[in-house]
């Protein structure tokens, strides 16, 4: 008889992603779901990848990453953020952000130490965690717009927190953490020994003239901060999988220990490439500007729908209300959408714990061409 498998993970299940996706296809419908763009890449970048490909940088890379993408990511973060990270011992390229991620979890977090997580959480937070022994804390973000109670969060910390995770521009809500919020972690920070991990990875997609309050802005969360942020959203190549955590010297060596044992280097052509890019324009001011054009193109096309939009402050992701539509559970209504009228989208439930209700809304990527986006909301309207 062969023996038995227990799960580690055994309440996580498929990811959202990866159902919707599948009964997307399955069901012919369009894919608003997971979020992917369905448009390509910049030429000029895929010209530089060939480049360094015939070059000859084919091998295993530098496991930190290769020098040129940390002084570029480190000439970024000043000029954008105004702090300069070390390229050498403060700076680390990873197989996308959710390895960064991981690796930072499994870097802090010891068994029973706590970590605090704001949800609707993104669904590879809670199984790290899990995997390091920690025990997540849930502070709930207050609808409709999604807004921190700060209160819960000092009620929430205790002596055995040993990591505060937060996500902004925040998946799956499309919120944005203010100054405010900034300065109400700071005071919450003096109290505790937390360090904190920042996924940051739509840095470059917040709108209506908002700043990206970046932890690296903030010298006094900064030296205790993980942020993590990574370029597939940035440059429309999420396939690509090339992320990268920027933090304090020891937090970045344990960083590289444990990755180390996971995937050790990342494609050192890609990494060249996005180096050069970087170079050339670390502010990605377009790319604010084209996701802004998506989201407002969006939300006209479906202007006459009995869906409600709620407030995107950042992302490529829009939530709708639908209780004007139905009074189902947002699973089964997505599923609805899928099946009788040819749209995926993501439901809520999945990102929220310990019971937490995720109301009649689901969320829509728009990061689509315009055709995509006109045949989508012509179903909408529809429904």
């Amino acid at each position: 008889m062969a023996p038995t498998v227990h799960s580690k993970l055994p309440s996580s299940g498929v990811s959202i992603f990866a159902t919707m996706t599948r009964l997307a296809n399955e069901h012919g419908a369009i894919n608003l779901s997971q979020g992917f763009p369905d448009f390509h890449c910049e030429p000029q970048l895929l010209a530089r990848v060939a480049r360094y490909m015939w070059a000859g940088h084919n091998q295993y890379a530098p496991m930190p990453g290769q020098p040129a993408l940390r002084e570029a990511l480190a000439m970024k973060y000043e000029r954008l953020y105004g702090r300069r990270y070390d390229p050498l011992t403060e700076i680390a390229v990873t197989t996308g952000a959710t390895e960064a991620l991981f690796s930072a979890i499994t870097a802090l977090v010891h068994p029973g130490d706590e970590v605090l997580l704001f949800q609707p959480a993104y669904d590879s937070y809670v199984p790290a965690v899990q995997l390091s022994g920690g025990v997540p804390r849930f502070v709930t973000l207050r609808g409709p717009d999604y807004q921190i109670d700060w209160d819960e969060v000092r009620s929430s910390i205790g002596p055995r927190t040993r990591v505060i995770l937060l996500n902004s521009p925040h998946n799956p809500t499309g919120m944005i953490w203010t100054a405010d919020d900034i300065r109400h972690l700071e005071e919450v920070l003096q109290h505790t020994d937390a360090f904190v991990i920042a996924d940051e990875v739509y840095e470059h997609i917040v709108f209506d003239g908002a700043r990206h309050e970046s932890l690296s802005r903030h010298p006094a969360i900064a030296e205790r901060a993980v942020v993590i942020s990574s370029f597939g959203k940035t440059y429309h190549t999420t396939g690509w999988k090339v992320g990268y955590c920027l933090g304090p010297a020891a937090i970045i060596s344990e960083v590289l220990n444990i990755r180390q044992w996971i995937t050790f280097s990342v494609n050192g052509a890609m990494q060249l490439a996005y180096a050069d890019i970087v170079n050339s324009d670390p502010e990605r001011a377009s790319v604010t500007a084209f996701y802004q054009e998506r989201r407002d193109l969006f939300l006209e096309l479906i202007a006459g729908s009995r869906f409600r939009p709620l407030a995107c402050r950042g992302t490529y992701f829009q939530l709708l209300d639908y209780s004007a539509v139905s009074d189902d559970e947002d699973m089964d209504f997505a599923l609805q959408l899928i099946r009788e009228h040819g749209v995926a989208a993501i439901p809520i439930t999945p990102f929220l714990h310990e019971g937490a209700r995720a109301g009649r809304v689901l969320r829509f990527c728009f990061a689509k061409r315009d055709d995509t986006l006109a045949l989508a909301a012509e179903r909408l309207l529809e429904v």
